[in-house]
């Protein structure tokens, strides 16, 4: 029983975090969004939801993978190291929609890339598979990095 309440939380915190801060910010994805100049490779709006929610889930999962393994420093650094990185993805959102800070947010999501190799690295010593579920993540947010940079240059 343990187990399960386990992954449930593991899961229902990711996916809460992108509910509320993708709740919390869609106000921002409005006509100025919209109206922004974006590059060519970028993505139809359709495919963010989808993307983002296999990405939490796997998030989830990784932690839950995490928290099963025995206590040690190693456990304990890769879960600080993952709420890093889950705090700096939930504030990007607000940067970049709310307050449209687009600036910001590309310096912003850099952090995020980095906590990003950071977390993997840390799950590798205490969990491989826990590391290797997080490679979409590593990859999904270099291509974010780059749209948002993209966006920031061409709407200056």
């Amino acid at each position: 029983m343990a187990k399960i309440f386990t992954f449930l939380f593991c899961i229902t915190l990711t996916m809460a975090v992108g509910a509320v801060s993708g709740i919390a910010t869609a106000g921002g994805i409005d006509d100025w969004f919209y109206a922004l100049n974006k590059p060519f490779f970028n993505p139809p709006s359709a495919v963010f939801g989808p993307v983002w929610t296999l990405l939490y889930l796997l998030m989830g999962i990784s932690l839950y993978l995490i928290l099963r393994q025995t206590s040690s420093p190693l456990r304990t650094k890769a879960i600080i190291i993952f709420g890093v990185q889950l705090t700096l993805n939930f504030l990007w959102s607000f940067l970049f929609f709310k307050y449209r800070l687009l600036g910001i947010a590309f310096i912003e999501i850099i952090f995020i890339w980095v906590s990003i190799v950071f977390m993997i690295n840390s799950f590798y010593s205490v969990n491989k598979k826990a590391a290797y579920l997080q490679i979409p993540y590593l990859v999904w947010v270099s291509f974010a990095t780059l749209l948002n940079g993209f966006i920031w240059v061409l709407n200056r």
